[in-house]
């Protein structure tokens, strides 16, 4: 349980990195891009202690997919980007997809 912990905070540091990326100004501001670069180092520090207990298929398609609807969601409200009702419906099947993939993962033989 405690490495699905890590899995969702390679999450959130991965979309606070994301989320920065307007505010560098493409690396213009200094203290956005610490932060953003910080973040990603920390995203994949995180990921790097969840790929040797739970499968990496696994690992990686709850990354990416609740990665993207989370940031989809933040800009939304954030940035006030606009979001289609069709790509509110893409959305939700990445979420679906990512639960449907955690459920039925089976048995793997993992790295101790």
């Amino acid at each position: 349980m405690k490495f699905y912990l890590f899995l969702f905070g390679a999450i959130a540091f991965e979309v606070l990195g994301t989320m920065l990326l307007p505010v560098t100004k493409n690396f213009t501001r200094i203290l956005p891009s610490i932060v953003l670069s910080c973040s990603y180092i920390i995203s994949f520090y995180f990921l790097s202690l969840t790929v040797g207990k739970i499968p990496l298929a696994i690992v990686y398609s709850t990354w990416a997919g609740l990665g993207v609807f989370t940031v989809t969601l933040l800009s939304y409200f954030i940035y006030r980007q606009h979001i289609s009702w069709q790509s509110v419906i893409g959305l939700f099947l990445i979420v679906f997809g990512v639960v449907i993939v955690n459920i039925y993962k089976g048995e793997t033989n993992l790295i101790n």
